[in-house]
């Protein structure tokens, strides 16, 4: 009987240490399952926030790489615009070259004619500093045919030539000069009192006259009539004296006050 009993307690423990073994090892693959699965959660939500830190990293560059394309929409457009003026205003620049070299074939002809008619101005002229007049227009003459001076500068030159003597019937000058009298050259005194009268003296005072625009002469003039006055005039034309009124022959004058 004990020895049933024995046995029975020996069967006992043997189940029990077997149970406990078996639960043991089934605690264990539990745990490493629960483990297991933890670590394959972690990796999982490594995985998930990885991708979400993509996606956000993606959509951040999207949205920055979508402002460069606007800016870059923005800057072709203003491109563009810019082109397009510039065609417009080529073609308005090669009109104008067309045009300019149009009007440039007809400057150059009414330049010509211009020196030509101040040629024949000064030639006609009251003879006053007439080498000096000649002179400049000779130079416009010379200018013209130069081809490394712009037609604009040939204008400019013609248009000062006209001023200069439009200014001589403005002015009173003085100057020195020589005049052939009574078959030999002599040095005298000019007066010209704009282009109304032009007059001579001597330098010893001997001999005195004035041009004569309607007979292209000069005519001698008394020197007790007109000394004392021709006198006066070099002085105010020389700045040595005070404008004051003057004396002086004119010859064919026009109710505009120019010689003829």
């Amino acid at each position: 009987m004990n020895k049933n009993k024995c046995l029975w307690h020996v069967g006992l423990f043997l189940a029990a240490s077997i149970s406990g073994k078996t639960l043991a090892s089934s605690l264990d693959e539990v745990t490493r399952t629960g483990q297991d699965r933890i670590q394959s959660g972690q990796k999982a939500q490594q995985q998930i926030e990885s991708v979400d830190n993509q996606i956000t990293s993606l959509e951040t560059e999207y949205l920055h790489l979508s402002k460069i394309t606007e800016g870059i929409k923005t800057y072709n457009s203003v491109l563009k615009q810019q082109l397009d003026n510039q065609t417009t205003e080529i073609v308005d620049i090669q009109n104008s070259i067309e045009n300019a070299a149009e009007i440039e074939r007809q400057i150059v002809p009414l330049i010509d004619r211009m020196i030509d008619a101040l040629d024949t101005f000064v030639s006609l002229d009251t003879p006053f500093l007439t080498d000096e007049r000649q002179q400049r227009v000779e130079s416009l003459k010379v200018l013209l045919g130069r081809p490394d001076v712009s037609t604009a500068e040939k204008l400019r030159k013609v248009f000062e030539a006209y001023q200069e003597e439009n200014k001589y019937g403005r002015t009173i000058e003085a100057y020195r000069g020589q005049l052939e009298l009574d078959g030999s050259p002599r040095d005298v005194d000019f007066l010209r009192v704009g282009r109304v009268a032009l007059l001579y003296q001597t330098a010893s005072g001997d001999q005195m006259g004035a041009w004569d625009a309607s007979t292209k002469q000069w005519q001698n003039l008394e020197a007790s009539d007109y000394q004392r006055h021709l006198s006066q005039g070099l002085k105010i034309a020389r700045k040595q004296a005070a404008p004051n009124l003057l004396s002086v022959p004119v010859f064919n004058v026009d109710i505009r006050g120019e010689a003829q």
